[in-house]
């Protein structure tokens, strides 16, 4: 299989998705019931999509194309009230959060489709160790050359994406001491990670058919990469932050995407080299393991500093960027979560008086739905 043309889209667009767990109202476990909810939506009257998941206990919403941060909240509001009122009606919850707290992996069961089929039967227990739930948001670009500059010069910046995001600390019922204990699921598979240091839309043309030559890769999503090139939406699709437990904060991370990504085309701070990834993979770790107090090194200047620190700077970088793009809520509520804590931070405070998980769990499924 060749690698498709790159499709033309309007720079900065977004589309933003989210995996969502279908809890019990019961004991607030996972409940695999996916066909049912994606039977009473069949008929939901909003512009966005939503489709199932890997296993019977996920979804996927997704949005219509969005250029600015109200209508982006306006119809994941939407979005978030058709699928409670659905759910509702089930006796099942919807929540946010990178993890269940204590579901079992080997208790989820594989959606049937041929994809699921084939990712299971390729990857054994990995593909049911695969219910977690992220967030995944896309950014227009017109072109495959500015794609793949973009999505190199935002490597720099995938550790704030992670550490803003994070709502995996608990794991099997277990509180894993990470932030974002969900990415370590996503780094078990072969092909994840970094993606190659490829400028051009035709180099990157060349590596494609050098890996399906192989056999190992048969289409762009067999690459589970934290950002990847989006060839058929024309868009690149940072894929590293968990889904959070709103659909506020949601929101607010894909129009600081917006702002950063705006701010690297228009002012162009550095350009993207090779070397910038010789400190990717320790502040990807220091960014789920200890979230917004982790450090991170500067790939250019190589000095190390707070990622909160770090996160503050840029905000104050791209705040005319922000104003431009009628974005300043978003990165006013990016500003409240750094001093605030992340939502790692929050499930951990409701478990500090001796909650149990379950309550947890239906703590974050009401903040969802509310």
């Amino acid at each position: 299989m060749s690698l498709a043309e790159f499709t033309t889209s309007e720079a900065l667009t977004l589309g933003v998705e989210l995996e969502l767990q279908l809890v019990s109202m019961h004991d607030h476990d996972l409940s695999p019931q996916a066909d049912d909810l994606l039977r009473e939506l069949e008929r939901h009257t909003g512009a966005w999509d939503v489709k199932p998941e890997i296993t019977r206990s996920m979804i996927e919403i997704g949005t219509s194309i969005q250029r600015q941060h109200a209508p982006l909240v306006a119809e994941l509001t939407d979005l978030r009230q058709q699928l409670s009122r659905a759910a509702r009606k089930l006796n099942i919850g919807i929540a946010g959060g990178g993890t269940h707290a204590y579901q079992h992996w080997s208790e989820q069961q594989i959606y049937p489709t041929d994809r699921f089929h084939y990712i299971s039967e390729l990857y054994g227990y990995l593909a049911k160790q695969f219910t977690v739930f992220g967030q995944h948001v896309h950014v227009g670009c017109e072109n495959g050359d500015t794609a793949l500059w973009l999505l190199h010069a935002l490597s720099r910046y995938v550790p704030h994406f992670i550490a803003l995001s994070a709502s995996s600390p608990y794991v099997q019922g277990v509180d894993t001491g990470f932030d974002s204990a969900r990415l370590n699921s996503v780094f078990a598979f072969p092909l994840s990670g970094r993606a190659p240091f490829v400028r051009s839309w035709d180099e990157f043309g060349v590596y494609f058919d050098k890996m399906t030559s192989t056999g190992v890769v048969q289409s762009m999503k067999d690459f589970y990469w934290d950002i990847r090139p989006k060839p058929e939406y024309g868009t690149i699709e940072l894929r590293v932050c968990d889904t959070p437990l709103t659909v506020d904060k949601a929101a607010a991370l894909a129009c600081y995407l917006q702002c950063i990504c705006r701010y690297l085309r228009e002012e162009k701070p550095f350009e993207p080299g090779e070397d910038d990834y010789l400190v990717y993979t320790f502040n990807r770790f220091q960014a789920c393991r200890f979230g917004l107090d982790g450090e991170i090194v500067d790939p250019k200047t190589k000095t190390r500093q707070k990622l909160r620190d770090d996160i503050l700077r840029t905000l104050a970088r791209v705040d005319e960027h922000a104003l431009d793009l009628q974005a300043l809520d978003a990165s006013n509520l990016i500003r409240e979560t750094l001093f605030e804590g992340n939502d790692a931070q929050w499930l951990r405070s409701r478990r500090k008086g001796g909650m149990p998980l379950s309550a947890v769990v239906e703590d974050a499924t009401k903040r969802w739905m509310s």
